[in-house]
């Protein structure tokens, strides 16, 4: 007979995925950025749901790491694709939905 205490299992604690915004390189929860995808069709779109078919790149909800990837083209790198300007007028617009004040660079 063995005389060893049983082991009680705490559960563990749930994985949180991590991402990168493209924009500041910061590390944080995926839920908290912004998915932008290149589509299988060759179209740029935010990705509210985070499950879109396609390549995906994340900004922070700040309205300063969305201005930055209209000057630089990080986005156009992480997505493998040349944004178009009218595909860039549209995420700045989306961008002016997002607060002012963030923890982006």
């Amino acid at each position: 007979m063995s005389t060893t205490a049983k082991v009680v299992d705490k559960p563990r604690p749930r994985h949180i995925p991590q991402r990168t915004c493209v924009a500041c390189r910061r590390t944080t929860a995926k839920r908290e950025l912004v998915r932008i995808v290149r589509t299988p069709q060759g179209t740029v779109e935010i990705d509210s749901t985070g499950k879109k078919s396609g390549r995906g790149a994340y900004l922070c909800r700040a309205q300063q790491c969305w201005q930055l990837i209209a000057k630089k083209d990080r986005l156009d790198h992480a997505l493998k694709a040349k944004l178009t300007p009218k595909e860039k007028e549209a995420l700045l617009e989306y961008a002016h939905s997002l607060p002012s004040s963030g923890e982006g660079d």
